[in-house]
């Protein structure tokens, strides 16, 4: 017996492998169509055939969305976004591991305890895997929520991501490191592009910006995201190991000195990285306003296994009586 996932899954890639020979687009483009398709229990596309639409709607209308919870249609979308990053143009795309996502999700409610509202940002959305993980976990706060990517297929993507959950992104087809049309945040997060940024006019505008040669694009999104934050909001990055290694890491190291106030540093387990290189850890800051202290001793800790639960366990226990102790709450 197939799971609810397995099953939603099987639909999404039986569906866009149709439409993908009708529209000669992409598989990953497919997906989207497709996506789109299911959230309006439709075919929306006049390019198909009669006889693939009627095969089409037959398969819609077999499934019920409203009998799935939002992490198993989540999971199952992610599912076939990741079947179809497998051929996709651009490799630097990778899609936040689901631990991470659910992890990350754990850290920004026990950071917001207080706050029975949230405005979010995510200026390098991506798919929308990482928000919408977060907002599905989200225990009942009001939520306001943004995402921005560059990449069209991928904000396509979030967009339908989106729909298919109900959640109300409001979500923009733009570089997230030009001026964003977004409300200040009380959590940004963000699986960081690393890399160089091209756009050199652009990052002229920055602190961080390179003196020679082009600036790091994940040092400027740093830089941005404290600029859409709140004061005293959180920020919750995911930075690769080497982020303070690097020869821009003294100027990166002053700027979040004077703007923000390291929260904590928790390095993902080496396993889930296929060399050492390409590890990363997640970074917590939280930026600087009025009634913001620096905490007496920052939260820095090596996380064991995501598998191994009853480490995972302990380790959470620590984090929620580090909270308690330094938050007063």
């Amino acid at each position: 017996m197939a799971t609810p996932v397995e099953r939603l899954f099987t639909l999404f890639d039986e569906t866009a492998k149709i439409l993908q020979a009708e529209l000669q687009c992409t598989y990953l483009e497919a997906v989207a169509e497709t996506g789109e398709n299911v959230f309006h229990g439709d075919v929306l596309q006049n390019e198909v055939s009669e006889i693939n639409a009627q095969r089409l709607k037959k398969q819609y209308n077999d499934i019920q969305l409203e009998r799935f919870t939002n992490e198993e249609i989540r999971k199952a979308f992610q599912l076939a976004v990741l079947k179809g990053m497998k051929e996709y143009t651009q490799p630097h795309h990778q899609m936040t591991p689901d631990a991470v996502s659910l992890f990350i999700s754990y850290l920004v409610n026990q950071f917001t305890r207080k706050h029975l509202a949230l405005t979010i940002l995510d200026p390098a959305v991506g798919t929308a895997n990482l928000l919408t993980t977060v907002l599905n976990h989200l225990k009942g706060k009001q939520t306001k929520s943004y995402g921005v990517d560059v990449d069209d297929v991928l904000i396509k993507l979030a967009y339908v991501n989106a729909n298919l959950q109900k959640h109300a992104i409001q979500l923009f087809n733009q570089d997230g490191l030009q001026p964003l049309f977004v409300e200040l945040a009380d959590v940004v997060i963000c699986d960081l592009p690393v890399g160089y940024y091209p756009h050199k006019e652009n990052a002229s505008r920055f602190v961080l910006k390179a003196e020679e040669g082009h600036s790091y694009a994940h040092h400027l999104f740093i830089e941005q995201s404290l600029y859409y934050t709140k004061e005293g909001g959180y920020l919750f990055f995911l930075i690769p190991n080497t982020l303070f290694s690097s020869d821009q890491a003294a100027k990166l190291h002053d700027f979040i000195k004077e703007h923000a106030v390291i929260q904590g540093l928790l390095q993902l387990p080496l396993s889930m990285f296929k060399t050492e290189r390409a590890a990363k850890s997640i970074f917590i800051l939280q930026k600087k306003g009025k009634n913001v202290k620096a905490p007496k001793k920052a939260l820095l800790a090596e996380l064991p296994r995501f598998s191994n639960k009853q480490m995972m366990q302990a380790m959470m226990r620590k984090i929620d009586e580090w909270i308690t102790e330094e938050k007063g709450n």
